[in-house]
């Protein structure tokens, strides 16, 4: 499908979900143009606008915390939306492991809303890959949908090939902090020049930011002078 026919199949779904009633996804009630009624939307916690700029950990000040000063991470900022609890738990889970990947509409848009114009001077969106054993488990890439999504909304591209998961790790779920890295080292390549370029890195979760930070270690390897990390959620 080319990108003119994709735009126009967005605008009509667009359109027909609109002036058509659904289910809140959360408590099935009725609403109209929206995928959460108002009530569950205002139980999703919002991070604090004071968060540590690299790692969008809540800081008093919005001043760079003890961790990012000890060791920084690769990327050079982060921005994330939502904190990672329920019930947003509840629709990252849905979105991923239960085929409901017409979430991720409503987390490009709340993302875009965040970014506003954080996305100055910015050449590319680059997806967190999966692993093609994952994918095909899976059926789709919840952070290539993101970013195919939030690329219109904010006007950067995105690649969606550009970088690969070429080693298949376990699942980081419950590891610590040093075992999250040490599965992580090798397990990402970025197949084209970045020299000279701009990127946000795309994921719907950061916990530990061992996967993006070893993301970026590759993308800044590629020649990335700036390196930024949007999530729609973070772990507290």
């Amino acid at each position: 499908m080319s990108n003119t026919q994709e735009s126009w199949l967005n605008k009509c779904v667009n359109y027909v979900q609109s002036r058509l009633p659904q289910a809140c996804f959360l408590c099935a009630e009725r609403v109209t143009g929206a995928q959460l009624c108002a009530a569950c939307e205002a139980d999703l916690a919002t991070l604090p606008a004071a968060c540590c700029p690299q790692c969008a950990l809540p800081t008093p000040m919005g001043e760079i915390c003890g961790a990012c000063l000890k060791r920084p991470p690769t990327f050079d900022r982060s921005l994330a939306v939502f904190s990672y609890a329920f019930p947003l738990d509840t629709l990252v889970q849905q979105c991923k492991y239960a085929h409901a990947s017409h979430l991720t509409e409503f987390f490009a848009t709340r993302m875009a809303e965040r970014i506003g114009v954080d996305n100055t001077g910015l050449d590319y969106l680059l997806p967190m890959p999966l692993h093609p054993a994952r994918l095909a488990e899976r059926g789709f890439n919840q952070a290539a949908e993101i970013a195919r999504r939030l690329s219109p909304r904010i006007g950067v591209p995105w690649l969606p090939d550009a970088c690969q998961r070429v080693r298949n790790t376990p699942s980081q779920a419950g590891l610590d902090l040093k075992t999250r890295q040490r599965n992580l080292r090798g397990a990402f390549v970025c197949n084209i020049d970045l020299s000279g370029k701009r990127v946000a890195l795309i994921d719907d979760v950061m916990t530990s930011g061992s996967s993006l930070d070893e993301l970026a270690s590759v993308v800044r390897k590629a020649g990335a002078v700036e390196i930024r990390a949007w999530v729609l959620a973070r772990t507290l």
